[in-house]
C-alpha cells in the first residue's frame, strides 16, 4: 500500500540534499528530539510537494488516498487541528445564518464571529439519568429548517466529549431535502470508520482530529469533503492555516493510513471490546442511554473531580472530569496492561459493581442573545468578577474546558440562572470578560 508523501520525503532525505532553505535545522538533529524528526522536516520544494499548491503532487496523492479510504471525494491534511477544519467548513457554508448545535466546541463560536455568521441554536434532549446531552434528533433539525428557511447550513458535533453519537446519515437526509449543507465537527471520531460503516456518510464536510483518537502527532487532523473539490478545501483553509505546515505531521498522516487499513480495524475492535467490559464493571454511560462511540468510557460518579484527583495522584490521567463524570479516551495504544492498571485504581475507589448514581445536573439554560458573535468579538471589553457579571453581555465563552462547550457564548446575556448553573458544575473561574 503506497505512502506517496512519506516515500517522497524519505527518498529525498536519503540523497543528502544541500538545504539552503527552511527549516533552520537543515535536517540535522534538533536538540532534545529524535534525529528522524528533523530528517523528514522540509519546506515546499519540488520533491516534497506543496500542501496549498495546485499540482497533484505527493501530498495531494496522499490526501486522495485518505479520501478513498474514508469514502469521500476529497481530503485536506490539517496541521492546525480540527479548529482549522471547523473554520474552513464555516467559510465554505452557503448562508450567513447557520443552524448550530448548541453542544459545540468553542472553535465553532470563534469561527462564527470571525466570519460574521449568526447562529440559530439547535438544542438537544437531556439525558437526565446521566446528566449529559443526548443525540441530535432529525425531527428537531427538520423543524428548525422549516422555521428558518434562510439557513442553508447546519453545523453539528458528533461524537460529543462524552461519546454520544448522532445519526449523521439521517441528519444529512433532512438537510439535503431542505437544500442545506451538513457540516460535522467529528474531532473525536477519527477512528469510527474502522469500527464498521463510516458513520459520517452523507455529510458534506467533516473534520476529524487524527491526534485525538488515532496514533498521530498533536495538531494533526483531516478535513473530508463530499461534492467539494480538493482545490476548494485548499483555498478556504489557506485563510486560517499557517503557510509553513509541518511535514513530519503530514508524513505521519500518510504513513498512518495503510497501517490503519491493515491493522487498525482489528486493534480498534479490541479497544471497543475492552471498553464494553469497563462499562459492564463500573457505573458508566452505556448504549441503553444513547448510541455511543464504542471506545469512549465515561464513568458516572457522585464527584468526578474527586475521582480525577485520586487517579492523578496514582499517575493515571483521564481526559477530563466534571461534577458527575470522568471521561477516558481509549485507543489502539491501550492494551490489557493499561486497562488492568485503570481497573485497579477504580477498584481501589470501590467503584467495581457500584450502582450508577442518578444525576442531579439539569440541562443548561439557554441565554438571551443580545449581540452577534462578531459584534461581541470586536466590541470594547472589560474583566469583572463572576459575581458582578449578572445582567452583563458575555464577551468570551464561559465554558468549563474541557469539553469547551459554552454555557454562555459571546453576545449572550449572563443572568442568575447562568451563574447558578456554573456553580452547580463546580466552575471555579473567578473572573470573566464582558462588553463595556
Amino acid at each position: 500500500m503506497s505512502t506517496p508523501l512519506y516515500d517522497a520525503l524519505t527518498q529525498f532525505a536519503a540523497q543528502s540534499p544541500l538545504r539552503m532553505a527552511m527549516p533552520g535545522h537543515k535536517g540535522k538533529p534538533i536538540p532534545g528530539l529524535p534525529a528522524e524528526y528533523a530528517r523528514l522536516d522540509f519546506t515546499e520544494l519540488p520533491p516534497t510537494g506543496n500542501l496549498y499548491g495546485e499540482d497533484m503532487d505527493c501530498i495531494a496523492q496522499a490526501e486522495q488516498a485518505w479520501a478513498e479510504a474514508w469514502g469521500a471525494d476529497s481530503c485536506l491534511f490539517l496541521t492546525g487541528g480540527s479548529t482549522q477544519g471547523v473554520h474552513t467548513m464555516l467559510l465554505l457554508s452557503d448562508s450567513d445564518t447557520v443552524l448550530t448545535d448548541r453542544v459545540s466546541h468553542r472553535s465553532i463560536h470563534t469561527g462564527l464571529a470571525l466570519l460574521g455568521k449568526t447562529p440559530v441554536w439547535l438544542t438537544r434532549p437531556w439525558l437526565s439519568d446521566v446528566g449529559t446531552a443526548g443525540p441530535l434528533e432529525p425531527e428537531a433539525v427538520e423543524a428548525a429548517l422549516k422555521a428558518h428557511p434562510e439557513c442553508k447550513t447546519v453545523c453539528v458535533t458528533s461524537p460529543t466529549y462524552y461519546g454520544v453519537l448522532s445519526d449523521i446519515s439521517a441528519l444529512a437526509e433532512v438537510c439535503h431535502r431542505h437544500g442545506a449543507k451538513l457540516l460535522v465537527d467529528g474531532a473525536h471520531g477519527a477512528h469510527l470508520f474502522l469500527l464498521g460503516e463510516n458513520p459520517y456518510r452523507g455529510a458534506d464536510l467533516v473534520t476529524v482530529s487524527a491526534h485525538k483518537t488515532l496514533p498521530a502527532p498533536g495538531q494533526s487532523a483531516l478535513l473530508f469533503g463530499t461534492g467539494i473539490t480538493l482545490d476548494q478545501l485548499r483555498q478556504a483553509s489557506l485563510i486560517f492555516a499557517t503557510s509553513s505546515p509541518s511535514y513530519p505531521m503530514m508524513a505521519a498522516l500518510d504513513a498512518l493510513r495503510p497501517w490503519l487499513l491493515a491493522e487498525g480495524k482489528r486493534r480498534y475492535q479490541e479497544t471497543a471490546q475492552m471498553t464494553a467490559q469497563l462499562r459492564k464493571k463500573y457505573p458508566a454511560l452505556t448504549e441503553t442511554d444513547a448510541k455511543l462511540d464504542p471506545t469512549r468510557f465515561t464513568l458516572c460518579t457522585e464527584n468526578g473531580y474527586q475521582v480525577e484527583k485520586f487517579l492523578q495522584e496514582h499517575n493515571i490521567w483521564p481526559e477530563m472530569a466534571d461534577s458527575e463524570h470522568v471521561v477516558f479516551i481509549l485507543t489502539c495504544a491501550d492494551g490489557v496492561e493499561e486497562v488492568e492498571r485503570l481497573e485497579q485504581a477504580l477498584d481501589a475507589l470501590g467503584l467495581h459493581g457500584k450502582t450508577r448514581p442518578h444525576s442531579t445536573v439539569s440541562a443548561p439554560p439557554l441565554p438571551q442573545s443580545v449581540r452577534t458573535p462578531r459584534e461581541a468579538l470586536f466590541a470594547p471589553k472589560e474583566a469583572v468578577d463572576m459575581t458582578q457579571a449578572v445582567g452583563r453581555i458575555a464577551a468570551e465563552q464561559i465554558a468549563p474546558y474541557p469539553p469547551g462547550v459554552p454555557i454562555a457564548a459571546p453576545g449572550e446575556r449572563i443572568d442568575e440562572k447562568i451563574l447558578a448553573y456554573l456553580e452547580q458544575l463546580g466552575y471555579n473561574k473567578m473572573k470573566t470578560t464582558v462588553l463595556r
